[in-house]
């Protein structure tokens, strides 16, 4: 017998508003600044070719596996399984993207605290006149402190459940048909201002023109592969919950291609903002974390209207951030709510607050307090645990359910693919190509590949 939640179960407004939020949760602060450290890492031509392949052939296949496990169960990412393959173990990769939906929201918004900090130092112009210009001093010396980190974690976060208490069409919906498009707006405009700073022509050759003797590193596929992967949000269950609030008559997968095509533009369009601006000041295209909180600022401060842009870059970092916490956040609800029988009132109140006295340690043990565990501060262990073990072990059992778990006439029915040429194309690529990729990721994050 089906739940009271299951059987009065929400729905989203409109198709686009479902589009938008599944590429508001793949859009995060990986997007705009680690697209662009990992193409500068790994030859950028030559990575962007690969990463665009991967993209087609096995990350947009796995977001069609997901959404049509969400549709067809009209449950959460436990609870799909569970529907779809009672009594066997396909349930684990529920769990797994549960579990990463804590840990990842933890630290996530930690860091989306430290944005959010940023955008209101440019708009109160404390950023504008940091002394002798040191933003790296200036980084640290925030970071370190007890207090203040955690009190912008603590508003990022009341934030992030402030939109997933009002529900999924007035809340989640409602909130990415605003902030994507104005994120899109604002990346396209600050990508525009950047080729007029003069290292356009490098920024453009090195993005776009591949080193073809880099195709010779395996390192090269693998840090691709990863790419996207993490970049599509896929394995921690969020496409599956979005997908379960889908009606039998939308269709997936016009959806899935527009959701793999769109973030894919979205990173491809920061990579255009952030390069020619790093070439134009002699920059280390491979500055990660550094790059966006001790680099760019010093940046924006040698523009014409740089405090303009600055604040605009980083309030663009925090709409990405928001709607990513936002799938993060309703990933885990969705399974409480189900399991427990709450209402999203106190289901949302919970499971934030868990998720924000969580991420305190990661905040404390960036100075304040040296957290680690094995060596590692608490926030990179948290962030390494999640990434290298339960985001690619939940993607694999995801798409080995769909090759093998599930009857290849019944998945490609309830994908609406049929038995077509693309149908089986798509069968072929989440039975064979998805798993091995995805294996392929999770043995060289563990150091036995590679």
């Amino acid at each position: 017998m089906l739940s009271q939640q299951e059987t009065k179960r929400e729905q989203w407004g409109s198709r686009i508003g479902f589009i938008l939020a599944c590429l508001g949760s793949a859009v995060g602060l990986g997007n705009v600044w680690r697209f662009s450290t990992t193409a500068g890492e790994n030859g950028g031509g030559a990575f962007i070719l690969v990463y665009l392949l991967i993209i087609l052939f096995i990350g947009i296949p796995v977001v069609m596996a997901e959404f049509t496990i969400g549709r067809k169960s009209q449950s959460d990412a436990v609870g799909s399984f569970q529907k779809l393959a009672p009594g066997k173990p396909w349930f684990i990769a529920g769990f797994l993207g549960v579990a990463a939906s804590f840990i990842i929201l933890s630290f996530y918004g930690v860091v989306a605290g430290w944005v959010m900090k940023y955008f209101f130092g440019y708009l109160t112009g404390s950023l504008v006149n940091v002394p002798e210009n040191d933003f790296t001093g200036y980084f640290v010396s925030f970071i370190g402190k007890t207090a203040e980190p955690i009190i912008w974690q603590f508003i990022f976060m009341a934030l992030t459940v402030g939109i997933v208490v009002v529900g999924v069409k007035k809340g989640i919906e409602a909130a990415n048909k605003v902030l994507m498009p104005l994120l899109g707006v604002l990346l396209i405009i600050l990508a525009i201002y950047s080729l007029t700073l003069g290292g356009a022509k490098e920024g453009l050759t090195f993005l776009f023109s591949p080193d073809w003797s880099k195709l010779a590193d395996p390192h090269l596929y693998l840090a691709a592969l990863g790419q996207a992967f993490f970049s599509l949000s896929l394995g921690m269950g969020a496409l599956i919950t979005y997908g379960s609030y889908l009606s039998k008559e939308n269709k997936l997968p016009t959806a899935a291609l527009s959701v793999g095509a769109l973030d894919t533009l979205v990173a491809l369009t920061a990579g255009i903002l952030i390069f020619p601006a790093v070439f134009a000041f002699g920059l280390d295209p491979a500055g990660g974390a550094g790059l966006v909180f001790m680099t760019l600022p010093n940046v924006f401060d040698q523009m014409p209207l740089g405090a303009v842009a600055g604040a605009a870059f980083f309030f663009l970092l925090f709409a990405a951030a928001l709607t990513s916490a936002v799938s993060l956040l309703e990933v885990a609800v969705a399974y409480f709510m189900r399991k427990f029988s709450w209402g999203r009132k106190q289901a949302v109140l919970i499971i934030g607050s868990i998720i924000f006295v969580l991420g305190i340690p990661s905040s404390l043990s960036q100075g304040a307090v040296p957290i680690t565990i094995m060596g590692k501060d608490f926030l990179t262990f948290m962030d390494e645990l999640s990434g290298n073990v339960f985001l690619p072990l939940g993607g694999l059992i995801i798409a080995l359910f769909i090759g093998w778990g599930w009857k290849k006439t019944d998945a490609l029915r309830d994908s609406d693919l049929g038995d077509t040429l693309i149908g089986n194309i798509w069968i072929w690529c989440v039975r064979i190509l998805a798993p091995v990729g995805i294996l392929l990721i999770f043995l060289n994050k563990i150091g036995i590949v590679g």
